[in-house]
């Protein structure tokens, strides 16, 4: 029988709230539905609608909305639409950069095994937060493992991106290709020998088959961009005079995301630009710098090259920033 009482009984009264958070804890908790609950209690699901709805006025009931993996929902999202990506993934920036780095890998990985699908071709490029997805990944559907570019020879002993490319081909159970050659050559003839190596050659041809592509990206500095330490002070100097402020995978950008061609291009082993704008799914991820990384990072989703970027929370406010001040933004992407 109906208790007409619990329909007029006060709402902050400590018998009514008993009442809203029992009713609430069968619909939260226990997945009961309002018809159930209306049954049990003598009540119509109007008034058990009602009541659900005061529970969470008065603080009862309180719904939190939490990722794992320490990511920023919210600033993942603003980030998104502001530069028109098909995903920004953002996790919180810690206190050590190191940190920072193995959160941006360890998301990364994961997102790997959402994204990429049997028998597809994945090809990775090399950072430190890469090499960090590389003993994060612990789960990939079967596919092909290429290298995206050489490698530089102070990062071949810690873990570099043969050792990546390797691991990660070995726990998908797919094939790997390699690149075992450095990735910025004296001069151009040099560079076109190697990539005519029938280990090169192989790796190369199948750029065209890749549908995920991971990338860095970097600044133009010591601090921020591999590329710029292996280079001259005199090529340095040559570069940045040509308005560069961002690498990404041996291709250089300005700040607006145009591409500056040099004779760098002819030097590197490298997949280029080019190749890379006809990756169905590119994945960039850069993150743990100082502003002039986040300036980089903003030339790079510029270039329209990016589809989705992983990056921390210090970053993407600086890149948000920047954007509300005037800065232009990339256009929309794939």
């Amino acid at each position: 029988m109906s208790d007409r009482r619990s329909e007029t009984a006060a709402p902050n009264g400590p018998a009514e709230m008993v009442r809203l958070a029992a009713i609430a804890r069968r619909f939260y908790l226990e997945g009961r539905s309002k018809v159930e609950i209306a049954e049990e209690f003598g009540l119509s699901r109007f008034k058990i609608a009602r009541d659900l709805d005061a529970a969470r006025a008065s603080g009862i009931v309180r719904i939190d909305i939490r990722l794992l993996a320490r990511l920023a929902g919210e600033l993942s999202e603003r980030l998104r639409e502001a530069f028109g990506l098909r995903r920004a993934i953002v996790v919180d920036t810690l206190e050590d950069p190191l940190e920072t780095r193995r959160a941006l890998g360890s998301v990364t990985a994961r997102l790997l095994a959402e994204i990429v699908r049997p028998d597809e071709v994945l090809g990775l490029a090399w950072s430190r937060s890469l090499q960090a997805m590389g003993t994060e990944v612990v789960e990939l559907p079967r596919c092909t493992v290429v290298q995206l570019n050489g490698v530089l020879s102070e990062h071949t002993e810690a873990g570099g991106s043969v050792e990546t490319v390797r691991r990660v081909a070995d726990l998908s159970g797919g094939p790997a290709y390699p690149i075992y050659a450095p990735l910025i050559l004296p001069d151009a003839a040099t560079a076109a020998t190697l990539r005519d190596d029938p280990g090169i050659a192989a790796a190369f041809a199948l750029f065209d088959r890749l549908t995920t592509a991971v990338v860095a990206i970097g600044g133009w500095d010591e601090r921020n961009s591999t590329v710029y330490q292996a280079l001259s002070p005199r090529d340095r100097e040559r570069y940045s005079r040509m308005g560069v402020c961002a690498e990404l995978s041996a291709q250089l950008f300005d700040a607006q995301g145009r591409q500056v061609h040099s004779d760098l291009d002819e030097r590197v082993i490298s997949i280029s630009a080019e190749r890379l704008r006809e990756v169905p799914e590119v994945v960039a991820v850069a993150g743990a710098g100082d502003e002039a990384k986040a300036v980089a990072i903003g030339a790079a989703l510029r270039s329209g090259l990016v589809s989705t970027l992983v990056t921390d929370s210090a970053v993407a406010e600086v890149l948000l920033d920047r954007r509300t001040e005037g800065e232009s933004g990339a256009p929309d992407l794939r």
